[in-house]
């Protein structure tokens, strides 16, 4: 009887260690159970933190739904500041979302280079980030997903090239924030495109800081002092509808405009035959991709260091 107990209790560690050491392949997020609840839930749902420059942009709005439907989708409970593009007020909203105690904040910050004022307050709580659209430039972050800004003016670029023809012509560009990874993106990649190219020559590249009334004012500007413009590439539609504006009224319908983002009167522009063209983001997908990212670091799922959202012309 001894032995026969001895070799049933040898069995059954036998199994035992055989269950344990069995592993299943993580499930896709569509599939996969919630995280359990614990640090940065309210009401057994997982909070995921939303800080954005300035949710009154329509880029940003969309940015703004597709996070929410993600978080749908999961059982999320997302909560959403907007700093109305002014960096101070992004450090007091992070105050402040930490102490809702969020698992992930995705953040979509005012000025790249002011980033890490902000940043730095989840990195000493140790909440973890994941930037959207822009980066930080410094501070810690575990991913970071936009649109292939540099890929986008490139192609703005090489489109106004070959709607010149051999004959070229004067260039102006209208750059976003200074300090902005959008900006500086665009803005290379636009000049990847165009500074090797000897029929053209860009005469005025100025800040306007994604304002339409600045757009058209440098626009104005740029008319008084080149009066034979021939193309414009504004680093977002707001302003590329200010240059339009400005040209309009100047009765120079023939200047090639092309903006960035895909804004619906740009889009609803181009189809007129007013705007030239404009560059399509995809801001919902980015922020529906940004809370994915999120599910991923919490499941313990494969996650790179950054994501490029495709973009392309709308015609």
């Amino acid at each position: 009887m001894k032995k026969l107990t001895a070799l049933l209790l040898s069995g059954a560690l036998v199994l035992g260690l055989t269950a344990g050491c069995t592993s299943k392949p993580a499930p896709a997020p569509s599939q996969a159970a919630d995280p359990q609840p614990s640090a940065g839930t309210t009401d057994g749902k997982v909070v995921i933190g939303l800080l954005v420059y300035n949710d009154k942009n329509e880029f940003i709005q969309k940015v703004v739904d597709g996070a929410q439907t993600k978080c749908n989708e999961y059982g999320y409970e997302l909560i959403e500041y907007s700093a109305d593009g002014d960096a101070a007020t992004e450090v007091s909203n992070m105050e402040d979302l930490i102490t809702k105690n969020p698992s992930v904040i995705l953040y979509n910050p005012v000025d790249s280079d002011a980033a890490e004022a902000a940043l730095s307050l989840a990195n000493d709580a140790n909440i973890p980030v994941i930037t959207v659209d822009r980066t930080a430039n410094g501070g810690e972050v575990v991913s970071h997903v936009a649109s292939d800004n540099v890929y986008g003016g490139k192609i703005a670029g090489e489109y106004i090239l070959a709607q010149l023809g051999e004959a070229g012509g004067e260039l102006v560009e209208i750059q976003g924030v200074a300090g902005t990874s959008a900006a500086r993106d665009r803005g290379d990649g636009f000049h990847s495109a165009v500074d090797g190219a000897a029929n053209v020559e860009v005469v005025v590249s100025q800040i306007g800081n994604w304002d339409k009334a600045q757009g058209m004012a440098i626009m104005e500007n740029a008319l008084q002092a080149h009066p034979d413009i021939k193309a414009v590439f504004a680093h977002n539609d707001t302003m590329a509808m200010g240059a339009l504006e400005a040209a309009t009224a100047a009765g120079r319908e023939d200047i090639v405009i092309v903006g960035f983002d895909a804004d619906d009167d740009a889009v609803q522009s181009v189809k007129d035959g007013k705007l030239g063209n404009t560059v399509a983001q995809q801001p919902q997908l980015m922020g529906s991709r940004g809370v994915e990212l999120a599910y991923n670091y919490l499941n313990d799922l494969p996650l790179e260091k950054e994501e490029a959202v495709e973009v392309a012309l709308v015609k």
